[in-house]
């Protein structure tokens, strides 16, 4: 024998049993997923009106309002900002004016194992210019931050 159902949930109907206190304070809901429905509010979707119900994530009511809001917008393309990129370069430039070597041992066997140093780390204020940059092989490089030699 169960409790009589003496309240509808306020989102979907359905009859459930609740306690008298929470009758006086107000709606009553039968699981939290109908609470949650019931906390979204509705606003207008910017291109045709229509209401959409907030919590979705979506900012236009369908797809078809999505690609007319997004029509006119201009993407960048090609290669914003990549460090990748930069560093090649500078590497490359740096290898035409100083010559393909270790600018330490003079080691020049194999070139494009080459890096590129900052003689002043950039958390401390050193700059991406050919002048705070040496190029140097991997076993300077590796003396160099782990050796303990300047």
């Amino acid at each position: 024998m169960g409790r009589r159902l003496n309240a509808a949930c306020a989102v979907c109907g359905t009859r459930v049993y609740r306690r008298p206190a929470e009758l006086e304070r107000g709606k009553v809901y039968c699981s939290k997923i109908c609470y949650g429905l019931s906390c979204r509010k509705p606003y207008p979707c910017p291109v045709c009106g229509k209401e959409i119900l907030s919590g979705n994530g979506g900012k236009t009511c369908s797809r078809t309002c999505a690609n007319k809001n997004r029509s006119g917008l201009r993407y960048k393309t090609g290669n914003q900002n990549n460090r990748a990129l930069k560093t090649r370069s500078l590497k490359a430039r740096i290898m035409d004016e100083r010559g393909a070597q270790c600018e330490r041992c003079n080691y020049s066997r194999f070139p494009s194992i080459l890096n590129l140093h900052h003689v002043r780390p950039r958390s401390k204020g050193g700059k991406d210019e050919p002048s705070n940059l040496e190029l140097i092989c991997p076993n300077c490089h590796a003396e160099v931050h782990y050796g303990g030699v300047a």
